[in-house]
This record gives C-alpha cells, sequence and structure tokens, in this order.
C-alpha cells in the first residue's frame, strides 16, 4: 500500500542496519540480566554492544549511498567504514582477553551474597523498566513523525547511575579495597563508552579499544592483587606457626608458702 511504502525506506542496505540494530537489543537485554550474575560480566556485554554497534555504524555509511553504487560518490566514507570495522575488531579480540582474565571472588558470606543477587535482581527490574519506556517513547516519536533520541546513548546514561548505584550497594558488604577500586573502575567503562558514542568517528574508535583496554588491564591487576593478598595472608600464618613452634616451653615458678618456705618443684 502506498501509505506503507512511503513509510519504508528505498535502500537496501538499510536492511542490514535494522538486522543490526534488532540484534543490539537483544544484547540490551542480555546485558540487563547479567546484571544480576556478575558485575564483570555485564561490562563485558557493555563492550560487546560497542563492537556492535560500531559494525552497525559501517553499514550505516551504505544507507547514504545511491544506486548504482559510484566510486567518486563513496570514496569520502571509505575512512571513516575502516575506522568503525577496524575497532570493532580490535575490541572483538580484546572481549576474548577480558573473559579469559575474568574470575570470580566471593564479597562476603554466603547470606550477604545471595542479598547481594537479590538487590541486583531488583535493580534489573527498575532497568527493564526504563528500557521498556525509552523504547515505547522512542517508537511514538517515530510513529508520529518526531525526532527520535538516540536510544542507545540514552541508555548507556541511565547505565552510568546504575553502575554507581551497584557499586555503592557492594560496599554494604564488602571493603576490600581491591574490590572497591575494581567496581569504580568499571563505572569509568561505562562513562567512556558512553562518550565513545558521541565522538567523532576516528576518536570515537580510538576511545573504544582504549576503553576495552582499560577494562583488561583494571581485571589484570585485580586478579594479581588477589593472588598477592592470599600469598600475604599465607605467608603471615606461616610466620605466625614458625613463631609459636619455637617459643620454650614455659616452667612455672614454685610458689612460696605463707611463711616463706619453698614449695620443692617434682623430682626434687
Amino acid at each position: 500500500p502506498e501509505p506503507l511504502a512511503s513509510a519504508l525506506p528505498s535502500n537496501h542496505f538499510f536492511a542490514v542496519e535494522i538486522a543490526f540494530t534488532v540484534l543490539l537489543f537483544t544484547e540490551v537485554v542480555s546485558l540487563i540480566f547479567g546484571l544480576t550474575r556478575s558485575f564483570s560480566r555485564s561490562i563485558g556485554i557493555q563492550l560487546e554492544i560497542l563492537s556492535l554497534i560500531l559494525l552497525r555504524d559501517t553499514f550505516k555509511q551504505f544507507t547514504t549511498f545511491s544506486e548504482p553504487l559510484e566510486w567518486e560518490l563513496v570514496i569520502d566514507s571509505i575512512v571513516p567504514m575502516i575506522a568503525d570495522s577496524l575497532g570493532a575488531l580490535s575490541i572483538f579480540v580484546i572481549i576474548g582477553l577480558y573473559y579469559r582474565l575474568l574470575k570470580s571472588r566471593p564479597i562476603g558470606p554466603e547470606v550477604d551474597q545471595r542479598q547481594f543477587v537479590t538487590y541486583k535482581k531488583l535493580i534489573a527490574l527498575g532497568l527493564i523498566f526504563v528500557f521498556a519506556i525509552i523504547g515505547l517513547v522512542d517508537l511514538w516519536r517515530l510513529v508520529t513523525g518526531q525526532e527520535t533520541y538516540p536510544f542507545f546513548e540514552t541508555f548507556y546514561t541511565v547505565l552510568i547511575f546504575t553502575d554507581v548505584l551497584m557499586v555503592l550497594l557492594s560496599l554494604r558488604y564488602s571493603h576490600d579495597f581491591s574490590v572497591t577500586f575494581r567496581n569504580f573502575g568499571f563505572s569509568i567503562v561505562t562513562v567512556f563508552i558512553r562518550l565513545t558514542l558521541i565522538a567523532p568517528t576516528l576518536i570515537g574508535v580510538l576511545m573504544g579499544i582504549g576503553t576495552a583496554l582499560f577494562a583488561l588491564a583494571l581485571t589484570y591487576a585485580y586478579n594479581v592483587s588477589g593472588r598477592l593478598i592470599f600469598q600475604g595472608a599465607s605467608d603471615l600464618e606461616k610466620s605466625h606457626q614458625v613463631a609459636q613452634s619455637a617459643e620454650p616451653e614455659h616452667t612455672p615458678e614454685p610458689q612460696p608458702h605463707g611463711d616463706g618456705a619453698r614449695v620443692p618443684a617434682s623430682g626434687d
């Protein structure tokens, strides 16, 4: 029908962008549910979404081309497309290394962990509600012909506040400096991803790669600190045991009687 045909894009490459956008929506849902399992895992999913956004931006360039394609018309878009695709590939490789470094470390007693997971589930439910509101408002503006909001940029802004809330909540159950530093560092990762989405293409790609490297280095440092803390505690325990075994046995001094006479020790 004519009303429907006028609302649909005429460029065939637009279908690829739509497919990537649907995939990104599924990744966002996966990210929300990942919050209930692991903070570090959710950061990995955020980096996955960033790499897919860069790939989508590569295909988005095609939607501006007229058919048939002519080299003179596409030459200005070649450098941004190469930058986005290489940036996505670099982040993909870094994500693989990041997941290999991930190690689970309990933040406290089992009872506290269950309570912490419960709070994270409540936060995830609230995030799903916000996600649905942003999507519905954006869809309404699209249907009514109004200018739509940048959905993923808006969602990452909400994620910044969510990550900070998660960090503050974790402080209730763990005062370990390495855990606190790592969690605040992960919040910085979300901030940098948000800035990457609004930066020019080349700067955004470099920021995205740098953000992924920062998350990788942060995880490595966290693992090293965990080993050092464990080794330090083990060495302290060993030295304490050695000190106890080296102490001479103490023979009690004979106690005098009331008249000043000494009580002979056994064997006298």
